[in-house]
C-alpha cells in the first residue's frame, strides 16, 4: 500500500515553503540587477575616457 499525504497537509506545507521564500526577499535578483547596472556604467565611463576624451573638444 502507498502512503500519501492528505491534500490539506500538502497544501499547508507548500504554503509554508512559499511563505519562507517570499519572506527571504528578492536578494538574488537585486544582486544580478546591481551587477548589470555596474557593468553598464563601467562600460559607459570606459567608452567616454578612451573614445570621446582623446578626440578633443568639438569645434
Amino acid at each position: 500500500m502507498i502512503n500519501t499525504d492528505l491534500p490539506e497537509q500538502t497544501e499547508s506545507t507548500a504554503d509554508d515553503r512559499v511563505g519562507r521564500i517570499v519572506a527571504a526577499g528578492p536578494g538574488g535578483a537585486l544582486t544580478v540587477a546591481g551587477i548589470a547596472t555596474a557593468l553598464v556604467v563601467g562600460m559607459w565611463f570606459a567608452f567616454y575616457l578612451f573614445v570621446f576624451l582623446p578626440r578633443g573638444a568639438l569645434q
